[in-house]
């Protein structure tokens, strides 16, 4: 079985620009979400358990604002959850 691991690479910045220490937690939380069908379906309905439970046991390290935009957002797939984060984001 292989694992993950989501520090093995960097990924481009979801359209707004923090450190890159700072994206780690987001990158992080979309690439659980694009490897894992029960994570995804958890973050889709219900974003504030997805958060407290983390992924593999790891927590998303995450500005409040950041956790605040996730558990705001309503989305049917995670292409729209990724984008209404991104547009809510650039807003701030």
């Amino acid at each position: 079985m292989a694992l993950l691991t989501f520090d093995a690479y960097t990924v481009p910045a979801l359209g707004y620009r923090q450190k890159p220490a700072e994206r780690t937690g987001l990158h992080r939380l979309f690439a659980a979400a694009v490897v894992s069908g029960q994570f995804r379906e958890t973050l889709l309905n219900q974003p504030e358990d997805a958060l407290a439970n983390g992924y593999l046991g790891q927590p998303f390290i995450l500005t409040d604002r950041e956790s605040s935009v996730i558990k705001s957002i309503h989305a049917e797939n995670l292409a729209d959850f990724a984008q209404k984060v991104n547009q809510a984001l650039k807003s701030a």
